[in-house]
């Protein structure tokens, strides 16, 4: 008999197909996001789980005395508690590598939006008020031959030195828990301790992945050490920054600007510091939003579902639960 596997959100045609070839599929059809209890529900007697948030806790897992898997279509993987997974014997799995470069383009995205003012400069334009001789006041910065800081070198971050290094030739530093002399070696990169990188960069870009160690990795201590001129990025998670900290290193002057597809909560609340700032870039979380890549993600999510749910080892178990 097939497993029964429950899809938690619109997924492409033909992945959905790729799935009911192996699994019967119950499915969420509706166009409002599911709620909890409905989820809840749901888990009664489903085998396999595919979602790309739902928080998968020892709840969940009670009302679900036959899950086997849960695939998740995301890198990340914080809404999993490892432990209540571990305990039940549950396989968790990501989807990790197919949206490398996609979120490396974002990086230079928010690079180049920030140090050229785009979004600002653009809502000036369109708001009427570009005068003739407005010269200085709409100067930003050049990227080309700047220093860049990455924290957390992983393969977005060396996707993302290679298009800084070789497409705007920027001196390229990073930080990471190990070296990368591979890297380093086929990139020209250069590795600084945390602190010297952040007096050192122009720009930050904040890559590392969100663990009990990264929360707040980045606080007002850390904005203390960067240029006065210096522009943070952050394509990671929202909580690895110190939100307030760096509303008051904007605010203070204390850095230049920001460009940020992350926030501590997301949807970001209306009345958000952020929002009022010109200097601030904000994005909706889309690092991986193309339809190439969520097409790429959504398959990888259900090729890693089935090979659980037909005794074969999924591709891309989460490390900590094999």
């Amino acid at each position: 008999m097939k497993p029964t596997v429950f899809i938690d959100r619109q997924i492409p045609a033909e992945v959905e197909a790729f799935i009911a070839e192996h699994c019967i599929i119950d499915k969420w059809d509706e166009k409002t996001p599911m709620t909890r209890q409905q989820l809840l529900l749901k888990m009664a007697s489903a085998n396999g789980l595919l979602t790309a948030g739902a928080k998968i806790d020892a709840e969940l897992i009670e009302h679900a005395p036959h899950l086997k898997v849960v695939s998740s279509i995301s890198v990340g993987y914080n809404h999993f508690d490892l432990e209540a997974m571990r305990t039940r014997g549950i396989i968790g799995t990501n989807t990790p590598h197919v949206l490398n470069d996609t979120v490396a383009d974002l990086a230079l995205a928010l690079i180049l939006g920030t140090a050229r003012r785009v979004a600002e400069l653009d809502r000036y334009v369109k708001d009427g008020k570009w005068k003739t001789g407005d010269g200085v006041k709409l100067f930003g910065k050049d990227v080309h031959h700047a220093k860049l800081g990455i924290i957390g070198m992983g393969r977005i971050g060396e996707a993302v030195a290679r298009r800084a290094r070789f497409g705007f030739d920027m001196d390229v530093v990073y930080y990471n828990r190990s070296r990368k002399p591979e890297a380093e070696e086929q990139l020209g990169v250069r590795y600084f301790e945390l602190n010297d990188l952040l007096a050192y960069s122009d720009f930050v870009l904040l890559l590392a992945p969100l663990t009990p160690e990264t929360v707040k990795l980045i606080g007002a201590t850390e904005f203390k050490l960067m240029k006065p001129s210096a522009i943070f990025i952050n394509i990671s998670r929202g909580q690895t920054v110190d939100e307030q900290a760096l509303i008051e290193a904007l605010e203070q002057g204390t850095i230049s600007a920001a460009g940020l597809d992350v926030f501590e909560k997301e949807p970001i609340e209306a009345d958000h510091p952020f929002l009022t700032m010109a200097n601030v870039l904000t994005l909706p979380h889309i690092g991986s939003a193309t339809s190439d890549t969520r097409f790429d993600m959504a398959m990888l999510a259900a090729q890693n579902l089935v090979n659980a749910l037909t005794g074969q080892v999924p591709p891309n178990v989460v490390d900590e639960l094999l």
